[in-house]
């Protein structure tokens, strides 16, 4: 029953999800149109800035508000809340402040209109996660799936009403007459300026929404609370810190390291930024995952069989997401239609990337350890590791191999602390985790993979037939191994 009703609070935030990013993969083959990969590229390291200082201007306070909402929800929300919001005032001044310096040092100067949008759209996400937090803890799926989805909707139909219909506008003869009000609202030369402003538009709506639905609150700390949250909190921030440093910061050294010129560098970023865009489908499922189980997680803490429920979850987990694997690569030629046929090129770090995004998601699933027993500092320190094998593996494989060496960095990062969460987690919360399945179930969805590859056919609905054969192979032979397991949960 446990497992079910988590399968599905995560299918209602995982349709927020998968609907809001399938939305925004629509816009993908749009911008890689209309952009050159260099201006892509801008846009890309602009944007792995900004999820690097979203980690500083929450400093993971909504995970604090998990911990301690469920025993004193009013005055942890207030807390964490009006913490938010005076620290986000203070960082979004000096970040406007110093856009135009921040821009240069990104190697984007003279784009600090845009870094000064991306700070205002930073603010407003930050603003709205210990609401988002709330509503998850209370168990209000469908209201967040509301807001989260009606945010996306704003920021696509922006997007396609700045980048689409108002260029259309402008140049069709049949609306000669409304060029001059067309040109009010559009100037073809600031470009990619129009996804930043669709975003900020979106994220001061969200936060409108979010805040009609907290009901009330007061904008006052108790001081032995926030000690408390940030205690808590505050390792976690170098988790989140270095989550960002191993997700985000090939895509700031690949324009500095690269072995090209910087143009050259800014269109090899926009490829890998664009093919990262394939990759990234599995977190959809890892995404959706974490809206329902962290505070799944907090809640079955206490309960006589947690241990056992948290190890069968990983490994339906794992089995969900090879699929996943296993459907995107066996079908690589029909996803890759997502991105610009100048874009292809960078399709061999697919495979590579969604590995390390699954192994980030194994992660996830096996660091339940630290932040159930309180001992977060754990979860800074194998963070941190990760970073230094990110920055030392990216400095040294960039200029050799330039983002190839640079998916494989993160799948390696990725999987290297899954394993040490998991060594340690043994001798501090030890959690039955079934690892001989996990890698048998990952072997075999790497050999059909690669079997699938071996065996071709011309005719296209054989090649077809053959695909869907492989990937029903992969359950059917998954399905043998957890007939009983399944037959339990169903039941």
């Amino acid at each position: 029953m446990k497992i079910r009703k988590l399968a599905g609070q995560t299918a209602i935030y995982g349709i927020s999800s998968i609907v809001g990013r399938a939305l925004y993969f629509l816009l993908t083959p749009i911008y890689t149109t209309i952009f050159t990969p260099g201006e892509y590229g801008v846009m890309t390291g602009i944007f792995a800035l900004m999820g690097f200082s979203l980690v500083l201007f929450t400093y993971r306070m909504e995970m604090a508000y998990f911990r301690f909402g469920a025993e004193s929800p009013r005055v942890s929300f207030d807390t964490g809340f009006t913490s938010l919001v005076y620290t986000t005032v203070i960082l979004s001044g000096l970040f406007f402040l110093f856009r135009e310096s921040v821009a240069v040092i990104l190697g984007f100067p003279g784009k600090g209109y845009l870094v000064g949008m991306g700070v205002g759209i930073i603010a407003f996400d930050a603003l709205s996660e210990i609401p988002f937090a709330r509503l998850r803890l209370e168990g209000r799926p469908l209201q967040f799936a509301f807001v989260r989805l009606s945010g996306i909707g704003i920021n696509l139909g922006l997007n396609l009403f700045f980048l689409i219909l108002l260029p259309w506008m402008l140049h069709n003869e049949d609306f000669a007459g409304m060029r001059a009000i067309v040109e009010r609202f559009y100037d073809p030369n600031f470009g990619i300026g129009y996804i930043f402003l669709s975003n900020l538009i979106a994220s001061i709506v969200t936060f409108g929404l979010l805040i009609g639905r907290m009901g009330g609150f007061q904008l006052k700390i108790d001081r032995k609370m926030w000690f408390e949250m940030m205690t808590y909190s505050l390792p976690l921030v170098l988790v989140g810190f270095s989550f960002v440093i191993n997700e985000m910061l090939d895509r700031q050294l690949i324009p500095l390291l690269g072995s090209g010129t910087l143009e050259e560098n800014r269109h090899q970023l926009g490829i890998y930024g664009a093919n990262y865009k394939l990759a990234m489908i599995l977190s959809l499922f890892t995404q959706a995952f974490r809206y329902g189980a962290e505070p799944f997680f907090f809640k079955e803490r206490h309960k006589a069989n947690a241990r056992e429920t948290y190890a069968l979850i990983a490994r339906y987990f794992l089995i969900i997401g090879l699929f996943g694997f296993l459907g995107i690569m066996l079908f690589i030629d029909i996803f890759r239609y997502f991105i610009d046929a100048a874009y292809w090129s960078g399709l061999h770090v697919v495979p590579v990337l969604l590995m390390a995004n699954l192994m980030l998601g194994m992660y996830y699933n096996l660091t339940v350890w630290y932040k159930l027993s309180d001992k977060t500092i754990w979860g800074a320190y194998i963070s941190i590791l990760g970073a230094v094998i990110t920055i030392i593996l990216n400095v040294w494989w960039i200029p050799k191999y330039g983002f190839t060496g640079s998916s494989w960095v993160t799948l390696i990062c990725y999987s290297t602390m899954a394993v040490i969460s998991y060594i340690f987690g043994r001798k501090y919360f030890p959690i039955p985790y079934d690892i001989g399945r996990f890698f048998l179930y990952t072997l075999m969805a790497i050999g059909i993979w690669q079997l699938g590859l071996l065996i071709i056919f011309d005719n296209f609905l054989l090649d077809g037939l053959k695909r869907l054969m492989l990937l029903s192979g992969f359950i059917g032979l998954v399905g043998v191994f957890e007939f009983k397991q399944l037959k339990g949960v169903i039941n």
